[in-house]
């Protein structure tokens, strides 16, 4: 497994990526903002939001988006890992390697849909986030998520 800062040279790779691992969130609530973008949406997006790729034997299977919002505190914009590799570990591998990568983390914060079960038991039970508030996002219900130290 190797980890690498993406750049805008990494567009393309990046939306193929967000492509897969939410192509279903597209499908069942008929939008998604992390599916489908351009690659000039993708090119700003990592401007904006600083993200690491996941590659295991030179394929691309995850990527971590995260955009420091103060002193210890961090924003998780994304988490992604392709549709086929989803549930062996690379959201863990990802999560705790930005961790590991920014030990002045104080508190991390996050949004998912209130229905996804899955994202919530990963968050809660394998990391120990907080269920912090709820809110509508277009035409999703989002749960806001919170890990303090």
């Amino acid at each position: 497994m190797v980890y690498k800062c993406a750049d805008i040279s990494d567009a393309d790779v990046l939306v193929e990526i967000y492509n897969s691992a939410f192509y279903d969130d597209f499908v069942r609530y008929g939008q998604c903002p992390a599916y489908g973008r351009t690659r000039e949406n993708m090119e700003q997006s990592v401007r904006d939001f600083p993200k690491t790729i996941l590659y295991d034997d030179g394929k691309p299977v995850g990527v971590i988006s995260v955009k420091a919002e103060g002193p210890g505190k961090y924003y998780i914009g994304c988490l992604a890992v392709i549709k086929e590799e989803q549930g062996r570990g690379i959201g863990t591998l990802l999560l705790k390697h930005f961790m590991s990568e920014h030990p002045d983390w104080e508190e991390l914060t996050l949004v998912t849909p209130k229905d996804n079960e899955r994202n919530i038991r990963f968050y809660t039970e394998r990391f120990g986030f907080d269920i912090v508030g709820e809110e509508v996002d277009g035409a999703v219900t989002v749960l806001w998520f919170k890990l303090s130290r």
